[in-house]
């Protein structure tokens, strides 16, 4: 391999990494606009240093060791918050820009290009396809939909806030999966947290329990939100 051929394949790993890169910092993922470029540009050094060195090293073997070794920078970007996990998509575009590092390195460009136009449709088109999926109802599906409602009150109106929670909840078509109290920060405060379920978009049933606890002397906060969706 000459040292065009070098400079070629590298400038192409960069420009498909950085392509990658403007997608996520556009929409202001945790990798922005230089982790996909480096690891693009790191995988196609590490291919091209073992083709420069054919009698000591295979280009598929050192592909395979950037296989195993991005998942530990993959696995650096997936944060669980609560019962949710984030990251995910981000970890699999890292995954996919060392393989588009590799390809171009091997000298494979249009095999490169092709795998940025895939990564490329996948976190822009398929993304509000996504969100219109997640916007139609849940019914008759394995999904379930798990909403997160926060109540801070003082200390001594604790049990009527869970009763009146408890109430609430009885004559709605959501079920309660878990309620818990814990002390705050200030004294005599309590944080009073329900995880609820359902199969359907609820949030005007979420709304009218937030409206009717927000109206008790003891409230000071009340708020809900969806944390999660997943597979019943």
């Amino acid at each position: 391999m000459t040292l065009l051929e070098s400079v070629i394949r590298l400038v192409i790993a960069f420009a498909l990494g950085s392509a990658i890169d403007l997608e996520r910092q556009w929409r202001q993922r945790m990798a922005g606009l230089r982790t996909n470029t480096l690891v693009a540009t790191g995988s196609a050094l590490f291919v091209i240093l073992s083709a420069l060195t054919p009698e000591d090293a295979s280009p598929t073997r050192i592909a395979a060791q950037i296989v195993s070794g991005i998942g530990f920078l993959a696995g650096g970007v997936i944060l669980r918050e609560g019962l949710s996990v984030r990251g995910l998509n981000t970890a699999a575009t890292l995954w996919c820009a060392a393989a588009i590092g590799a390809l171009a390195g091997l000298g494979l460009i249009s095999q490169a290009f092709l795998g940025a136009i895939a990564v490329l449709v996948a976190n822009i088109i398929l993304r509000p396809l996504g969100y219109r999926i997640n916007e139609q109802p849940l019914k008759g599906t394995e999904l379930e939909l798990c909403y997160r409602c926060t109540i801070d009150c003082r200390e001594d109106d604790e049990a009527h806030v869970r009763l009146l929670l408890l109430q609430s909840l009885s004559n709605s078509k959501v079920r309660l999966r878990s309620l818990r109290s814990e002390d705050l920060e200030k004294p005599e405060m309590v944080e009073v947290e329900a995880d609820i379920m359902t199969q359907e978009r609820q949030d005007d049933v979420l709304e009218q329990i937030v409206n009717r606890l927000s109206l008790e002397p003891g409230v000071t906060a009340v708020e809900w939100r969806i944390i999660e969706e997943e597979y019943g």
